[in-house]
């Protein structure tokens, strides 16, 4: 009978406790990245931007050279040369403020013009701010 009561008391705990209490999942960033002398600052300021998010997010990096980053190119289906792209929680393009954004190249005002994509770190934080909401 005791253990009936206890039983009973747990399980309407665990029923009436908000899912909010539990911790959820951090949200997944990959992030595909050449490694060379042009890329570093804005990898260093990725760095900076995702640290500040903490346990909220988990943040995967895959070389563009190395034999991990060729697998991942391919199961991703990249095939050109892309210095850099970033998905956040399996999708490289996202709605910011209701514009579609694609995390893809050097952020804009940084590196080769021609390698530059549509995106800024003040948007990245903004898309990061969107998915960890609640986190």
């Amino acid at each position: 009978m005791k253990r009936l009561t206890v039983l009973c008391f747990l399980g309407l705990f665990l029923f009436s406790t908000p899912l909010s209490v539990f911790p959820k999942e951090p949200v997944q960033i990959e992030v595909l990245y050449m490694n060379h002398g042009p890329l570093r600052p804005t990898l260093r300021e990725l760095d900076e931007l995702f640290t500040g998010y903490g346990d909220r997010i988990a943040v995967y990096g895959h070389d563009f050279y190395s034999e991990e980053g060729e697998r991942f190119k391919a199961e991703k289906g990249i095939k050109g040369h892309v210095p850099l792209v970033l998905w956040i929680d399996g999708k490289s393009t996202l709605k910011v403020n209701g514009t579609p954004v694609q995390f893809r190249g050097f952020p804009t005002g940084s590196g080769p013009a021609s390698f530059q994509g549509k995106w800024n770190m003040e948007v990245l934080k903004q898309a990061l701010d969107q998915v960890t909401k609640g986190n």
